[in-house]
């Protein structure tokens, strides 16, 4: 089933926007930001997790060709651990929208919390890179982008098997950690219990 392509009924130039890599014990976490022209219809983009490695490949050179504009950026691990994981995924989010060439005019955040550091409008939507094009498409940039990270990473320390963990909590990976310790990568604060918290005041939320 195709996503839909817009959540404004007037043609409002709309930014979808994801990040990846919440759950790892290592790396930054990742987010991306696209805008699509109004009528941009393409019904292979999905949500990231449900395409295989060759198709997200493929579509992600789709996306940056068609998109008005697009941008990537990451938060490290460093920051992560100083501000927690909810916070940094939402301040990568922030970051990619502020690199755009182009200033949309409504955000869509695929996810229940956000908070805007642009004055942009936006909406928050639960399972929304399974729902909207531009918040799939960006799911698609922001997994590939850290993919390709990890794997760099991965010949620095191979061990760890990042190159097929991306830095996920595989066997491999945790028993790498209690082998050799940590890395420089590996986030430091992922045993407190304060990674879900936010420090600001959250305003409201569509799911």
């Amino acid at each position: 089933m195709a996503l839909k392509s817009h959540f404004s009924d007037s043609p409002v130039l709309e930014c979808g926007c994801d990040e990846v890599g919440r759950g790892c014990l290592a790396g930054p976490v990742c987010a991306a930001a696209v805008i699509f022209p109004f009528d941009y219809e393409n019904p292979e983009i999905n949500d990231s997790k449900q395409l295989s490695f060759q198709k997200r490949e493929e579509l992600r050179q789709i996306i940056e060709r068609d998109a008005i504009a697009w941008a990537v950026a990451e938060v490290s691990e460093r920051k992560i651990d100083e501000i927690n994981i909810l916070n940094a995924s939402i301040l990568c989010m922030n970051e990619a929208v502020g690199k755009l060439k182009t200033r949309p005019e409504l955000l869509l955040i695929d996810g229940n919390r956000f908070h805007d550091h642009w004055h942009i409008p936006y909406q928050c939507v639960v399972k929304g890179d399974a729902t909207y094009l531009a918040i799939a498409a960006a799911s698609i940039l922001a997994k590939t982008y850290r993919d390709d990270l990890m794997v760099r990473l991965d010949a620095e320390f191979p061990a760890y098997d990042w190159k097929h963990n991306k830095g996920y909590p595989s066997p491999k990976h945790i028993a790498a950690v209690h082998q050799y310790g940590f890395t420089p990568y590996h986030r430091k604060s992922f045993h407190l219990k304060n990674q879900l918290t936010l420090d600001f005041q959250e305003t409201s939320c569509v799911e």
